[in-house]
């Protein structure tokens, strides 16, 4: 999910209609790079660039595609339109598709685990040259993987908003209500291998009947406790996401094409401070041309490159360094 991104405009979905959130061929930019993937040299001179520098990693959907998770804009992915903010919250009929097909989708995302590059910034973290990470997904694979100072900046499949009262839960607890509305409804959808889509979404032809749960507390409006496209990154967030970039002396954007602002206005920000800034990605990124280096390289093969070449020479990380750290990233 995102924010400040065209989409385009589509109708209430019925099952007559194309779902607005696949196969839009309109919305997704091409970013193919159709460059040979970076070499150990290229690593090595990457790493040497970060050497003795605070690393903040900004990462994106492309770091969780190796652990099943598709994305939106990679190499391999299909075009598809997200479903906006504006649509979830004026129509009912759109409400209804996202919660049925995400009663489906989010069990996938549930059950994906941490890949190499997920651990490989957990393990530069704990050997105090990774200062924190700021992702654009909403997956929390990177808290799976052991990393302690991450900001979600697009929020957490994990937990459910009420628009109303503001009264956050667990997806989880959701899920249970979900099912006893719609007894049996998982089971067929699944009974189908329905495609999963990026966000937790899975491809789901009937969703007319499917009951949608409203708050506990008000009644009000149920909604994923992430940034939709078309919606803002909460301001708190976004100061949060800046003090984390200027705290860092460089930042190191793994597995994102940069396509949406909310992340690119970090690397702007880095470039700026004339802060190192390396790029490892599959494909072309907007942030291509504020790189001090670029790579074309997947993030499972990249980051535990770095993170060997990174922590061969570092010591471990003391008490003391390690409460300064957390001081400097917690609010």
């Amino acid at each position: 999910m995102a924010t400040n991104t065209p989409s385009p405009a589509a109708s209430s979905p019925t099952t007559s209609t194309v779902s607005p959130r696949v196969l839009h061929s309109t919305w997704a930019p091409s970013y193919a790079d159709h460059r040979p993937d970076a070499t150990d040299a290229e690593l090595t001179e990457a790493a040497d660039l970060l050497a003795g520098h605070r690393v903040l990693a900004l990462t994106g959907a492309g770091l969780s595609t190796d652990s099943g998770i598709p994305d939106y804009r990679g190499p391999q992915a299909r075009p598809r339109s997200p479903m906006t903010y504006q649509q979830f919250v004026a129509d009912p009929a759109f409400r209804r598709q996202y919660w049925a097909r995400n009663h489906i989708g989010w069990l996938h995302v549930g059950r994906t685990q941490p890949n190499a590059g997920h651990r490989a910034l957990a393990d530069l973290e704990r050997a105090g040259v990774l200062t924190g990470v700021i992702t654009q997904n909403v997956d929390r694979l990177h808290q799976a993987a052991g990393s302690r100072h991450v900001l979600d900046l697009h929020g957490s499949y994990a937990e459910v908003v009420c628009l109303d009262c503001g009264r956050v839960i667990p997806r989880t607890e959701l899920d249970e209500r979900l099912a006893d509305l719609n007894p049996g409804f998982r089971e067929a959808a699944l009974a189908a291998s329905p495609e999963i889509a990026p966000d937790a979404d899975a491809v789901v032809a009937d969703t007319d009947g499917f009951r949608v749960a409203t708050c506990e507390v008000c009644g009000g409006t149920l909604k994923p406790h992430i940034v939709y496209f078309g919606e803002n990154v909460p301001p708190a967030r976004v100061a949060r996401s800046y003090a984390m970039v200027d705290d860092a002396t460089a930042l190191l954007v793994a597995g994102t094409s940069l396509a949406v602002q909310s992340g690119l206005r970090l690397v702007k920000r880095a470039a700026r401070a004339g802060k190192p800034v390396v790029v490892v990605n599959r494909g072309l990124t907007r942030g291509d041309d504020l790189a001090t280096l670029r790579l074309n390289a997947g993030t499972s093969r990249a980051l535990p490159f770095l993170a060997d070449e990174l922590t061969s020479s570092v010591p471990p990380r003391t008490t003391a360094t390690r409460a300064a750290a957390s001081a400097r990233l917690d609010p």
